[in-house]
């Protein structure tokens, strides 16, 4: 009897070692970099991760907001680097799933004013960010990959405000990767004009849990509550 009971002890905690939060990573096959991150880039692991937690699943933007303009210049040469990182037919892009779902109240708060969202840049491959820093290696424009970025984890999102009937861009200053301290959220020098663009953007934003990024006024973040891995993902595979 006393053999059957310890025999049921180390069975069932063995079990709960197997199930538990802490090894369930262990079902996945997860990759790490040169710079020292565990990163996902495979279906199987991606699929794993959702099936534990839903709200890690990503969702198309258009699919979800259908009036919001894309822009996404890393499809394009038009970028900071001058080079296309992205497919140039990509046309499409991704949040995790709070943070897209934020993103549609959003644009539902600025419909209301004549206003809406253009997005330049929202869920980034990490090995796009490798690429960024083996170019730059400056951590004021880009992430270092030692840490992996929001963009990575699907959290975070470069946008801003359009004129819903000319589909023009407010004037927000500088354009977008402007690496100069006009382009800071401090920076005041600038018309009054300018400063309540960027204020109609940045209220509505924080309103709906985003956090704004010092340096970039078109920079916003999801707060990783969630312990969103790292994505290596294509975004064929998204698709």
């Amino acid at each position: 009897m006393i053999n059957k009971i310890r025999f049921l002890t180390g069975f069932f905690s063995l079990v709960t070692l197997i199930f538990s939060p802490s090894t369930y990573l262990f079902c996945q096959e997860l990759s790490t970099s040169k710079y020292g991150v565990t990163y996902i880039d495979n279906k199987k692991s991606f699929i794993t991760s959702i099936e534990k937690d839903s709200l890690k699943r990503m969702l198309e933007l258009k699919t979800l907001i259908t009036n919001i303009h894309y822009d996404l210049r890393y499809a394009s040469t038009n970028n900071f680097t001058g080079k296309r990182l992205y497919s140039k037919k990509l046309k499409y892009t991704y949040l995790r799933t709070p943070a897209a779902m934020a993103l549609a109240k959003i644009q539902a708060d600025l419909n209301q004013k004549g206003l809406g969202l253009k997005i330049f840049d929202a869920y980034r491959p990490y090995g796009v960010t490798i690429k960024f820093w083996e170019m730059i290696k400056d951590e004021r424009y880009v992430a270092n990959p030692s840490k992996g970025s929001g963009h990575n984890r699907g959290l975070a999102v470069d946008l801003t405000v359009i004129d819903l009937k000319s589909g023009k861009e407010l004037n927000m200053g500088t354009g977008f990767d402007n690496f100069t301290d006009s382009a800071h959220h401090v920076f005041t020098k600038l018309p009054q004009s300018v400063l309540e663009n960027r204020k109609i953007l940045k209220e509505t934003m924080l309103k709906h849990g985003f956090e704004l990024f010092d340096t970039e006024w078109w920079h916003y973040a999801w707060p990783n509550d969630r312990n969103y891995e790292v994505l290596d993902l294509d975004f064929k595979m998204l698709k």
